[in-house]
């Protein structure tokens, strides 16, 4: 008999950092579940979810993940040490996941087609500040090389506002990069106070 005839259940794995890995033919009993031919990792703490054909579900959590690696006609396998939960601690086991985002327009879908738009505004005053030392550049008595890298520099600072955390560090050496002209100086003053 082969050994995919005796995986009779059919198991999702969620990993603690929320990846989830669905519809994997396994062997479950009450301590131990057998999952052949993985093709991810299994570690201490992921949960085993398993769906019965009666409609209920089971939840176990990974104590201790054992991996066997093929011999002869036997496949690899994990042996997977489980604990089964309860459904009060399945469903805070279950939602117990962290997820971590920061940035502009961080989001995540899970289970789900995102068809959201997000837009990004930065400070109205940085704004200002940046058109102004744009323009100001433009009229500038400069070449057209150093013209174009005093706009590059111009775009980097945007783009540290944008990042909703600029940097002193970094617009200080942007700053100091641009002409040291009258007029350009005192745009970049005001962008100076903006920064914390």
């Amino acid at each position: 008999m082969p050994f995919s005839d005796m995986m009779t259940d059919t198991v999702d794995v969620l990993k603690a950092d929320g990846a989830k890995h669905t519809d994997i033919p396994s062997i479950v009993d009450s301590h131990t579940i057998t999952i052949m031919s993985p093709t991810f990792i299994v570690e201490h703490g992921d949960l085993v979810m398993r769906r019965m054909s009666n409609g209920g579900e089971e939840t176990y959590k990974v104590l201790d993940p054992v991996f066997t690696e093929q011999f002869h006609d036997i496949p690899a396998c994990y042996s997977l040490k489980v604990k089964k939960l309860g459904i009060p601690e399945a469903k805070a086991a279950v939602q117990h996941i962290t997820y971590n985002f920061n940035g502009h327009n961080a989001r995540v879908n899970n289970s789900s087609v995102d068809n959201s738009v997000n837009t990004v505004q930065i400070d109205n005053r940085a704004q200002t500040y940046i058109n102004e030392l744009r323009e100001a550049l433009k009229a500038a008595p400069l070449s057209a090389s150093g013209r174009e890298e005093a706009l590059e520099v111009a775009d980097a600072i945007e783009a540290q506002f944008e990042s909703g955390k600029p940097k002193r560090s970094v617009i200080s050496a942007l700053l100091a990069g641009l002409p040291a002209l009258e007029s350009i100086v005192a745009i970049t003053t005001g962008i100076a106070s903006l920064v914390p």
